[in-house]
């Protein structure tokens, strides 16, 4: 049986590899993948925000003093404006966001009911979620100390003047922004696991041409038994997925630097265990099909897909709650969601239910090919 399966095996290597086009379809398709991500998250980064500032409290000093707290934020640069000129502005795409004080905000602080303040934008939260819950929190500050005023003018001066000279200090150190990175190897992995399930397909595809080529029929004519064969599929399958995924890890890793923030054996590890579930849902479509067409016809409608709902393309996230409610019965969603968790810092052994999840995908997808594969007894001339 050793020396069947392993004749299989190198011929079925042989064969595959003999056209330099599946070196193209196995390994270039993946490394174009991570290609794409690095383009369309690359120029993604930290940038400027130009904020307009409409003042209509004059010199009170609460109002004042809101302003250059946003002025002193990081990446925040202010433009003083009228309304008039905020609105055209903010329409012309000249400022990104908008900041007005009207009349009475200082007044409205100091009673404990802060208002006659807002933000405007165009752009919507991406511009404004990041001076918003600053300036939010500042603001709660200011009232919370007026609420201990108790509307007491010099309770409250004596208070504020000690919290904006607070002799307190914050020391801070710079990081490297590694979201960016992470994101861009989130989403080459998403491109990998697509392709993994593809090439799957295609090499368990050749159990239909052969087939359709009588080779098949002509190889149980000899000594070999079906499930010799089967298996011979089943470990030509794994080499060139596991292949696969070394070969991508270590071009993504090694040659465009990418850290996807996981040891890389963790992520070999992980994604080796889905290369069985690939390697299943694959035999359960060529077990239905009835001709390498039909095969290539339900991995298009199976595979796209499913990787577009389980987040493979984009995040998640986006997704409206039902589509991601469907997601979570999809085994990509688990693997993505896998490699999420492992970048949040969680360990490979914290994730263990997402795992035996994995794992039972490819089971039940095994018995699934197993049971219509052994009750298929078509042996029909395909051409």
């Amino acid at each position: 049986m050793w020396n069947e399966l392993w004749f299989l095996v190198t011929s079925t290597l042989r064969t595959t590899f003999r056209k330099r086009s599946a070196l193209i379809l196995y390994f270039g398709l993946p490394i174009a993948g991570v290609l794409l991500s690095m383009f369309l998250y690359g120029s993604q980064g930290s940038r400027e925000l130009t904020v307009g500032v409409v003042n209509g409290d004059g010199s009170q000093q609460i109002a004042v003093d809101t302003i250059g707290f946003v002025q002193g934020l990081d990446n925040v640069k202010l433009v003083n404006v009228t309304k008039s000129e905020l609105e055209q502005q903010l329409a012309a795409s000249k400022l990104d966001s908008g900041l007005v004080i009207d009349s009475g905000y200082s007044e409205s602080v100091l009673m404990g009911n802060p208002n006659h303040i807002a933000i405007e934008s165009v752009k919507g939260a991406t511009v404004t979620s990041y001076m918003k819950s600053m300036l939010y929190g500042y603001i709660d500050n200011v009232t919370s100390i007026s609420k201990i005023a108790g509307g007491d003018a010099a309770k409250f001066k004596e208070l504020y003047d000690r919290y904006q000279g607070a002799d307190f200090k914050i020391t801070t150190r710079a990081v490297n922004d590694t979201s960016t990175t992470k994101e861009m190897s989130y989403q080459s992995i998403g491109f990998l696991i697509m392709f993994m399930m593809m090439s799957a397909v295609n090499l368990s595809e050749l159990m239909l041409k052969n087939r359709e080529n009588r080779t098949y029929f002509r190889v149980l004519s000899s000594p070999v038994h079906a499930r010799t064969y089967l298996l011979s599929n089943i470990i030509v399958n794994l080499i060139v997925i596991i292949a696969q995924i070394v070969v991508t890890l270590f071009i993504m890793r090694y040659v465009f630097n990418l850290d996807p923030g996981v040891p890389i054996h963790e992520m070999i590890g992980l994604l080796t265990l889905f290369a069985l579930v690939s390697v299943s849902i694959s035999l359960a479509i060529v077990s239905f099909a009835k001709s390498s067409a039909g095969s290539g016809a339900m991995e298009n409608l199976i595979i796209v897909p499913t990787c577009l709902l389980s987040g493979c393309f984009f995040s998640m996230s986006i997704m409206p709650e039902p589509l991601q409610r469907i997601a979570q019965f999809l085994p990509q969603s688990w693997v993505l969601e896998s490699i999420n968790k492992l970048q949040s810092g969680e360990s490979l052994s914290s994730i263990w239910f997402n795992l035996v999840v994995i794992l039972a995908f490819a089971v039940v997808f095994f018995l699934i090919a197993a049971y219509k594969i052994g009750r298929n007894n078509d042996t029909r001339n395909f051409v």
